[in-house]
């Protein structure tokens, strides 16, 4: 097969945030918030947005529900609310904000009907469900891991999963709920050949602090390195480990005032870390607090599926799919795909094998990847994508054999 000529070498960086980052945070409840009334309603109409601030969670946005159950969870949003936080590790007034006494504010009204009558199937000008917005989405898979994700961005979020690991089990006392990871990865020929930087800041107790050069004690920073970096390292990609790779650990001295405190969280504001690390194109639309009706939500899940199926057919070694979609009307506007060089097919060839194997409307991707159950509040934190689980339905490649027929065909037109 055909590979990207890369002969330069050149280094990439992804980052990722911990569940108890600000912007996760808010992720978590929104999601928290979709999964509720979902469990109660699987045609409710979400799109919730929030913001987390010392002492104060503000709750924004549209919600329709179609029986009482649904609406007696709505009821109940304040509750989620306050065990969403709970549950990520903020109990302790003393850091600023906790689940009990933080202000919890609720702004929440029906969706649009101009927006509904085009989404809800016998509505608007079209007999079937149509897109819930206009946009374009992407879905991206490459070789790099077993996963088929970047490598990059697949470390720095197995790094900030054992931090909360770490913290949750006790083993790490001192660690607090807000983290982020970067890693650097050097690239030759377009293949990943070392790893050359890791970035750690984790907010931690005073306990750790050097009270003479108030900084975290060397011997924390050390525990770090060993418990977190190595260990998963080892287990992600274990040829590349090496007591040459750069390693910061909490590089401005200490980071004890964190989570909301330290810094205001909002809804769909990691949407990168959400996605590929940077790797591939993103079409500007957050996940977190919309239901599937969302093509934002809904598409890039698909778009991710496809991606990763054609990559695990090894019709390219890297893939890129674009969805595009007009808000009312159910068939994609378009159906792009970039193998970046690595496929024998052109691109229309592979468009055209993309729209003959998968159902590509909102309806049809709603059903095929069975996106009506509360399964997203796990989605919004350590990833949407390479991950494992049964909620993660658009992480299968069971269409491998579907793929690799269509383009024996293709290729004999």
């Amino acid at each position: 097969m055909p590979q990207t000529d890369l002969a330069s070498s050149h280094l990439f960086t992804s980052e990722s945030v911990s569940m108890g980052h600000p912007d996760k945070i808010a992720d978590q409840i929104s999601d928290a918030l979709l999964d509720s009334l979902l469990e109660h309603d699987p045609k409710v109409r979400v799109a919730i947005e929030t913001l987390v601030t010392t002492g104060l969670v503000v709750v924004a946005g549209e919600v329709t529900v179609h029986n009482d159950p649904a609406n007696a969870a709505l009821g109940r949003a304040e509750d989620t609310v306050r065990e969403t936080i709970r549950k990520i590790g903020y109990d302790d007034p003393a850091a600023g904000f906790d689940h009990r006494s933080c202000t919890v504010q609720l702004a929440l009204h029906p969706q649009s009907p101009d927006i509904s009558r085009g989404v809800t199937e016998g509505q608007g000008l079209h007999t079937e469900q149509g897109a819930g917005d206009q946009g374009m989405m992407f879905g991206f898979a490459c070789n790099e891991t077993k996963s088929l994700m970047p490598l990059p961005i697949q470390l720095a979020h197995r790094l900030v999963e054992q931090l909360a690991e770490l913290r949750i089990s006790g083993r790490i006392g001192w660690l607090r709920p807000d983290a982020k990871s970067q890693v650097t990865v050097a690239y030759h020929g377009g293949l990943p050949v070392s790893l050359h930087t890791v970035v750690i800041a984790t907010q931690h107790t005073e306990e750790v602090v050097n009270p003479k050069t108030d900084q975290m004690t060397a011997e924390a920073k050390e525990r770090i390195r060993n418990e977190v970096i190595r260990p998963v390292v080892q287990r992600e990609c274990p040829q590349m480990w090496s007591d040459d790779i750069i390693v910061h650990v909490n590089p401005t001295g200490r980071f004890v005032v964190g989570g909301p405190h330290g810094d205001t969280g909002l809804t769909g504001r990691k949407t990168i870390v959400d996605t590929y690390g940077g790797r591939g194109r993103h079409g500007g639309g957050a996940f977190s607090g919309k239901d599937p009706t969302k093509v934002d939500r809904s598409a890039s899940y698909m778009a991710r599926h496809i991606a990763k199926n054609m990559v695990a057919a090894e019709l390219a070694s890297q893939c890129e799919v674009q969805l595009a979609y007009a808000i009312g009307v159910a068939d994609p506007v378009s159906v792009n795909v970039d193998s970046f060089g690595t496929s024998e097919l052109s691109p229309n060839h592979l468009a055209g094998i993309i729209r003959e194997v998968f159902p590509l409307t909102p309806a049809g991707i709603i059903r095929y990847l069975d996106l009506r159950k509360p399964i997203y509040l796990e989605t919004a934190r350590h990833g949407h994508f390479g991950r494992d689980g049964q909620g993660f339905t658009w992480e299968k490649t069971h269409r491998v054999s579907d793929l690799r027929t269509a383009a024996d065909v293709a290729q004999t037109v």
